[in-house]
């Protein structure tokens, strides 16, 4: 139980070191990603009027029937659906905060997804 708590609170260490220097505007919102044991989630985040733009997860209905495979092939396909989705609305270029994760495995796995859709970092 120890080694788990110690985990989480050294994710949150790099988290907060990482967002001291991490601000998305209008032209260039924050891409934040959160991963739990079963499920990953994304948001888009304008801080300068902090307001969030695009909020995805594994567990959102209308994608959630789109989504197979492993946890990493299921992170794959929602960074695809989230770049497919900001696209839209005109954003180009996102900032990516990866919440203090490592960056390797499903964040890894949603990056390269949301890069071949066009999504710039």
């Amino acid at each position: 139980m120890a080694k788990t708590s110690n985990r989480r609170k050294l994710r949150l260490v790099r988290h907060r070191r990482l967002r001291r220097n991490m601000f998305g505007t209008a032209d260039r919102p924050r891409l934040c990603v959160f991963r739990s044991n079963r499920h990953f989630y994304a948001q888009v985040i304008d801080d300068t009027k902090s307001r969030t733009l695009l909020s995805l997860s594994t567990l959102s209905p209308d994608i959630q029937k789109k989504l197979a495979g492993t946890p990493l092939e299921r992170a794959g396909q929602l960074g695809t659906e989230v770049a497919k989705r900001v696209c839209k609305t005109g954003v180009e270029e996102v900032v990516f905060d990866r919440g203090g994760h490592r960056f390797h495995g499903q964040v890894k796995a949603f990056a390269d997804a949301a890069r071949e859709e066009g999504l710039r970092f």
